[in-house]
C-alpha cells in the first residue's frame, strides 16, 4: 500500500542541501500527495522561491552548524518542537548529524507519528587525520555518540548510505535502533547527467568538492604539480568554493597553483555537468567520513573513471580495476601512481568510464532510491 498523505518536515541545515540533495525526493513526495515543509537555516528570497517552485513550503529555523553550546542546542530543539506542533507535522525526515539529533528529539517530544533519520556519512567528528585525533576531537566524538544514543533510538527508521556507518553506530557504539536500512547513495537523476565520451587529448583530471583538507584537495594539488612537470600536456581542473577555517585551502594557496599553470580553476560554477563532460577522470582523494559522495555519483553518471580512497562510502563507488582505482587515504604516492595509469594507458579512460555509467544506472538511480524510501515509509504508516 502507498504511504497515506502526510504533513512532512524535511529538516536539513542549509538551503543549498535542500535544493541540491533533496529536490527530487521533495518532488516525489509532492507528486504522491503529501504536504512538504522544507526546513533550513539560511534561506534567501531566491532559495525560498526555488523551494516553492518544487511545491514545498520553506521554513526557517536556527541551528549552529559547528558550535557545541548546550543552551543553543536546547533552543534549536525547542524551536523545532514548536514548529512541528504548529504545522501539525505527521512525518519528520531529518538528515545530517545535527538536524538528525535535535530534529528527531523534537519530533519525539512533539509526538510526530513517523520519525525518520538519515545518516549521510559520519562527518568530520569521525574523520581520522594523518597525524591522529587530538584529545579535543576525541571528546567531541564521544559527545556526538552520546547524543546519537539519545536521539536515534527515537527514530522509527534510520537510513544509512553505506554499511560501515551502520556497523560503527550499531555494533561498535552499541546504539539500539528500531529499524535501519542501507540505501547505498543519495542518487542522481540520470537523464540530467547524460553519458558523454571522455576526452583523451588532452587527458583532463577533475576534482569536485569543498576545498577542505579532509576532502583531499591538497593531495590532488600536490599530485597535479608533480605530474604536470612530467606531462605538461595533461590538464587538471578544480571545482569547489574555498571554505573558511583551519581545515580549508586558502584562496592564496589556490591562486598559487593557478598562477603556476598547474590547475584550471573557473571559480564558482552554477552547473558542474559541462565540466564533468569535458573531463577524462574524476579524482577524490578524501579521508572524510563520507556517506557516498554525491560528486562521485554525478561523475559516474556522466561516464567517468574514478580514483578515490579506500574509505567508507568511497569504496562503494569503485570496483578496483574495473571502473577506477582505490588508493589508501593519506598516500600521496599511491594517488599519483593511480593517475599515472590513465596517462600511460589512455584506453582505460573510456573502458572504465563505461563501467562507471553502468554502475550508476544500477546503484545510483535517484528514481529507484526514492521509490525504496517511499516503500519503506509506507510500511510505517
Amino acid at each position: 500500500m502507498p504511504l497515506k498523505p502526510q504533513r512532512i518536515a524535511v529538516v536539513g541545515s542549509i538551503a543549498s542541501t535542500i535544493l541540491g540533495f533533496r529536490a527530487d525526493l521533495i518532488s516525489d513526495f509532492i507528486a504522491a500527495g503529501h504536504t512538504v515543509y522544507a526546513f533550513a537555516t539560511d534561506y534567501t528570497e531566491q532559495s525560498r522561491a526555488a523551494v516553492r517552485a518544487l511545491g514545498a513550503t520553506p521554513v526557517d529555523y536556527q541551528l549552529s552548524r559547528f558550535g557545541l553550546n548546550p543552551l543553543a542546542e536546547l533552543k534549536t530543539t525547542w524551536q523545532l518542537y514548536q514548529l512541528f506542533k504548529q504545522l501539525t507535522i505527521t512525518l519528520s525526515f531529518c538528515y545530517f548529524a545535527k538536524p538528525v539529533i535535535y530534529g528527531t528529539l523534537a519530533a519525539w517530544l512533539a509526538n510526530v507519528p513517523i520519525r525518520i533519520a538519515k545518516i549521510e556519512g559520519l562527518g568530520r567528528t569521525f574523520t581520522e587525520p594523518a597525524n591522529g585525533m587530538t584529545r579535543k576531537a576525541k571528546l567531541v566524538r564521544a559527545l556526538q555518540v552520546w547524543l546519537f544514543k539519545r536521539s536515534l533510538p527515537k527514530a522509527n527508521l534510520v537510513f544509512f548510505l553505506n554499511p560501515e556507518d551502520q556497523t560503527d553506530l550499531v555494533h561498535k557504539h552499541h546504539i539500539k535502533l528500531q529499524q535501519s536500512h542501507v540505501l547505498g547513495g543519495i542518487g542522481v537523476h540520470l537523464q540530467r547527467y547524460p553519458q558523454v565520451t571522455p576526452p583523451v587529448a588532452p587527458i583532463r583530471f577533475i576534482f569536485v568538492g569543498r576545498l577542505l583538507n579532509e576532502k583531499g584537495i591538497r593531495y590532488f594539488l600536490t599530485a597535479a604539480e608533480a605530474l604536470k612537470k612530467r606531462y605538461p600536456q595533461v590538464e587538471f581542473v578544480v571545482l569547489g568554493e574555498p571554505d573558511s577555517g583551519s581545515y580549508a585551502l586558502s584562496r592564496s594557496e589556490l591562486q598559487y597553483y593557478v598562477k603556476q599553470g598547474v590547475i584550471y580553476y573557473p571559480g564558482r560554477v552554477p552547473n558542474v555537468i559541462p565540466f564533468l563532460a569535458q573531463s577524462s577522470v574524476f579524482v577524490l582523494p578524501t579521508y572524510y567520513r563520507e556517506g557516498v559522495p554525491r560528486s562521485t555519483q554525478e561523475a559516474m553518471a556522466v561516464g567517468r573513471a574514478v580514483i578515490t580512497t579506500d574509505m567508507p562510502g568511497c569504496r562503494q563507488t569503485v570496483i578496483a580495476g574495473e571502473n577506477g582505482f582505490l588508493v589508501p587515504p593519506h598516500n600521496q604516492e599511491a594517488l599519483e601512481q593511480a593517475m599515472l595509469q590513465f596517462i600511460q594507458k589512455p584506453a582505460l579512460i573510456g573502458a572504465m568510464g563505461q563501467k562507471s555509467r553502468e554502475m550508476a544506472e544500477k546503484q545510483f538511480n535517484v528514481t529507484k532510491i526514492n521509490a525504496t524510501i517511499m516503500q519503506l515509509l509506507a510500511r510505517l504508516s
